[in-house]
């Protein structure tokens, strides 16, 4: 029996879209999977000991906090307004793309029988108003529930309910596959993503001089460039003044890959939505990955 955890349309006010360093949108899988393991800390500390190990995101609205004006190439930022500085002066800051999202989170617990099903929901009502999503406050959720999954049972008809419960929305899944089919055959990592990501127009003359235009890309889908994690790029050691001093430090650079925003409806198994931790110390890779790509 798996157990899983749904928090239902958590509405979320100017979340971090800087996904990566390279990309500006849907805030990047480490933040979702940092807010399950900060949720998960919050409970251990409220005296619930359960686990929470794998990770699904639907969204259900995204408005990303961009401007462009009659006549502009490309979008701006939306900033905020910082209070003036002593002097009278705007103090220097750097942009933060910003987000406001509703989105529905599906949580897998470790075995948990009623009684601590019930403090877990009791905790939960609690502890989620108080805390961050992906750098941004929460307005409002819905009430949480704990949902139930039988591998030896039909996966179907029980997949289906959940499912719905997602709806209506796109689930977040990797399409790194895309990524490894293209890069087989020798062609550069960014000029694979890039080809993934590009809109090709097209036109063509028929015999009475009508101009049609279409428009495609390489594959169908809705494909989205997403961060899923970290290569580290210098040996673990101890750095002046780090934040932890008890773990070892490194630096570190982000990792992008193609993703693909679908309907529930489209999904098979419950292992195409759950995104977990996954790390390769031989590559010094710390990753999150779809439980069908590990």
């Amino acid at each position: 029996m798996r157990y899983f955890l749904l928090i239902p349309h958590l509405k979320l006010h100017n979340a971090n879209a800087m996904s990566s360093p390279y990309s500006i949108g849907f805030p990047a899988m480490t933040a979702w999977l940092g807010a399950m393991h900060a949720l998960q800390r919050k409970l251990h500390a409220q005296g619930c000991e359960v686990e929470l190990s794998k990770i699904a995101v639907s969204c259900h609205d995204f408005n990303l906090q961009t401007y462009k004006g009659r006549g502009d190439f490309v979008h701006s930022i939306v900033s905020t307004a910082n209070p003036l500085d002593k002097d009278g002066n705007r103090p220097a800051f750097i942009e933060e793309a910003r987000c406001h999202l509703d989105v529905s989170l599906l949580i897998e617990l470790e075995e948990c029988g009623n009684k601590k099903r019930a403090q877990v929901l009791s905790c939960i009502d609690q502890l989620i108003g108080s805390m961050k999503f992906a750098s941004g406050d929460v307005l409002s959720f819905k009430k949480p529930e704990i949902l139930e999954f039988d591998d030896d049972e039909d996966q179907d008809q029980q997949l289906r309910p959940i499912l719905n419960k997602l709806m209506l929305g796109h689930v977040l899944i990797e399409r790194r596959d895309l990524m490894v089919e293209s890069m087989c055959t020798g062609q550069d990592a960014l000029d694979t993503l890039l080809d993934y990501l590009k809109v090709t127009h097209s036109s063509q003359i028929d015999e009475n001089q009508k101009v049609t235009w279409t428009s495609k890309r390489k594959a169908q889908g809705w494909l989205v460039p997403i961060a899923v994690g970290f290569q580290g790029i210098s040996e673990l050691g101890q750095a002046k003044n780090q934040r932890d001093a008890n773990t070892p430090h490194r630096f570190a650079e982000s990792i992008l890959t193609l993703g693909e925003f679908v309907m529930p409806y489209r999904i098979e198994s419950l292992n195409q939505l759950l995104w977990q931790y996954h790390f390769d110390l031989e590559k010094n890779l710390y990753l999150c990955q779809n439980q069908t790509t590990i």
